[in-house]
């Protein structure tokens, strides 16, 4: 695939399946990737450089800033690592009983947290941090303990994924079904009239309509607008608060099973086949750079 002028692919992509791409903090230097290939790997964006490569023994699940010379990540070993990113060496932090699905780091408290198939007390599918509060997404909710809020998702079929409004008012969650809900934190009545959701990653093939699973998240840290992606290959960034999609990219050449924003200048798309259509003849993957502007990611004013 021929990028264009605004993006580029990193050199040394993972061998296998990408599960988590994540920027370091407050900077668009640095990029996490953890792998199904069994590895974690720090690049270097501005060089186009791997920098450090460290390995599970299993498949990695997700990954995550500390600061920018520690990450910590999980997965199927059962295992969450920190790694010293500036001396290159590890510690093993702790362990579960069933593989991490999530890990994700919460400044305002210093602690790390993390998700898993335990189902202590349910099974995670994602989760992400607001200020002090954790939203989670889980399977069942009739077990869970202590929690602010409890409520049934909006969307009809399976969580995707979840990601926090950066002026920690809001929250967006996905379906596997090709649908984002946009969910307000405050329950009082007069803030819940505001929420909603929409269809999104829906292509027409040969006059039928086919529906894509929304598989990742990201927001602008500045704007408040996100970016989601999906298996139709394609990515799209959206204003919440006019309701209106503000850009959608090409087509990359699989799936896009991760995406993250930087310090607002930069996204990281990651192309990486998930197996929808089980083990066959896939496009190799890759993770790409795309540069973006105010134009793409600010919410337009009313009468625009």
């Amino acid at each position: 695939m021929t990028t264009g002028s605004n993006e580029f692919k990193l050199n040394q992509p993972p061998e296998d399946g990408i599960s988590s791409v994540k920027f370091s903090p407050n900077t668009s230097q640095f990029l996490l990737a953890s792998s199904w290939d069994t590895s974690v790997r720090l690049y270097g964006v501005p060089t186009n450089s791997m920098r450090l490569k460290y390995q599970h023994t299993c498949a990695v699940l997700d990954c995550a800033f500390y600061h920018p010379m520690h990450a910590w990540s999980g997965g199927l070993d059962h295992q969450l690592k920190m790694h010293d990113l500036n001396i290159d060496q590890e510690n093993l932090v702790g362990t579960h009983d069933a593989p991490i699905r999530c890990v994700e780091y919460c400044p305002e408290v210093n602690v790390m947290v993390t998700g898993n198939w335990d189902q202590t007390p349910e099974k995670v599918y994602t989760l992400s941090v607001s200020g002090d509060r954790l939203i989670v997404g889980t399977a069942d909710l009739q077990n869970m303990g202590y929690m602010q809020q409890c409520r049934e998702s909006s969307l009809k079929y399976q969580t995707g994924c979840i990601g926090v409004f950066p002026n920690k008012q809001a929250y967006v969650l996905s379906s596997v079904a090709g649908r984002v809900a946009v969910e307000y934190l405050d329950p009082s009545p007069e803030v819940q009239k505001k929420k909603y959701a929409f269809k999104c990653h829906r292509l027409k093939e040969n006059t039928i309509e086919q529906i894509y699973p929304v598989n990742a998240i990201s927001f602008h840290n500045i704007h408040n607008t996100f970016a989601t992606s999906s298996s139709d290959g394609f990515g799209s960034i959206w204003d919440p608060f006019n309701k209106k999609r503000l850009c959608q990219f090409h087509r990359y050449p699989t799936s896009i099973a991760s995406l993250a924003f930087s310090d607002g200048t930069m996204l990281a798309i990651t192309s990486s086949y998930m197996y929808e259509m089980d083990d066959t003849e896939h496009p190799e993957d890759g993770i790409f750079i795309r540069q973006v502007t105010d134009e793409e990611t600010k919410p337009k004013s009313p009468s625009t």
